[in-house]
Formats: structure tokens, C-alpha cells, sequence
């Protein structure tokens, strides 16, 4: 019987589980809501989306990872003042993990600027840089880019 070095058996195994990770994270649905309207029909538009897309994979027992980029007229959905949806993002951040928010650093800056203050968002919002640049690097990561 033939003797497989130790150094062989253990890049073999290290190979296993790096095939494994990428397999499973193949199979992670991935989803991102583009929101760019101050228009509060469209806003709860993409939470309803939100809400059926993760419901329909949570059922079938599959991950989803939904991201909501907000820029433009549509930070005023992430706005702790003026936001038509904030009492119901409130209940996502509770209910449904799998759905973040993320809301274009270039556009509150212009409005901070505009505004003469600064512009509070709503809790569980990151800041990214820009919405768009967000939009194509998820695009490239796999993610499926719907503006509803």
C-alpha cells in the first residue's frame, strides 16, 4: 500500500474546505434594492420586495443577504427627519436580519451642505462612499441589482 505524505493529505484537506466555503457561499441569493426617488410609494415598494424576497427563500429554507442602497432624492428614506418609512424600517431591523441599509456618503454630504446641518440617519444604516460605486461592486460580487 502506497504512503501519502502528511504535506500532500493536508493541502488535500485544506483544498476540500476551500471548495466547500466557495460552494456554500454559491449559494447565498444575493439582492440589492436601488432606491434613488424622495417618493414614499417607491420606498415602501422596495421594503415590500424586501420583505417577499426573504420571506419566499427563508420558507424554501435558503440564505439571502438583501442590501438596500439608497442615493440621491432616495436618502430621504435613511433620514431619521424626514424618512415616509422609518417606523417600518425599525421593524426590518427586528424581523429580518438578512436586510441591510446602506445610504451614499456623497449624497449626505451634499445635502448636509445644502441644508446647513447635519443630517441624522435612521439606527442600522451604514455609510458607504457612494451609492452607485456600492451598486457595481455588489454587481461584480454576485449580486442582483433591481430598482423597483
Amino acid at each position: 500500500m502506497m504512503k501519502i505524505p502528511v504535506s500532500v493529505m493536508v493541502a488535500a484537506s485544506a483544498m476540500l474546505m476551500l471548495v466547500q466555503a466557495a460552494v456554500a457561499q454559491e449559494s447565498i441569493h444575493k439582492l440589492a434594492l436601488q432606491i434613488s426617488d424622495n417618493d414614499p410609494q417607491k420606498m415602501n415598494t422596495v421594503l415590500n420586495v424586501a420583505a417577499n424576497v426573504s420571506r419566499h427563500y427563508t420558507d424554501m429554507a435558503e440564505e439571502i443577504e438583501i442590501k438596500i442602497v439608497a442615493f440621491n432624492a432616495g436618502l430621504h428614506m435613511l433620514r431619521s427627519d424626514t424618512s415616509p418609512v422609518a417606523e417600518r424600517m425599525k421593524s426590518f431591523a427586528q424581523s429580518m436580519p438578512n436586510v441591510s441599509f446602506e445610504a451614499c456618503n456623497n449624497t449626505l454630504e451634499a445635502m448636509e451642505k445644502k441644508e446647513g446641518k447635519d443630517i441624522a440617519l435612521l439606527d442600522n444604516v451604514e455609510i458607504v462612499p457612494a451609492g452607485v460605486v456600492t451598486l457595481m461592486e455588489l454587481d461584480a460580487d454576485g449580486y442582483t441589482i433591481v430598482r423597483p
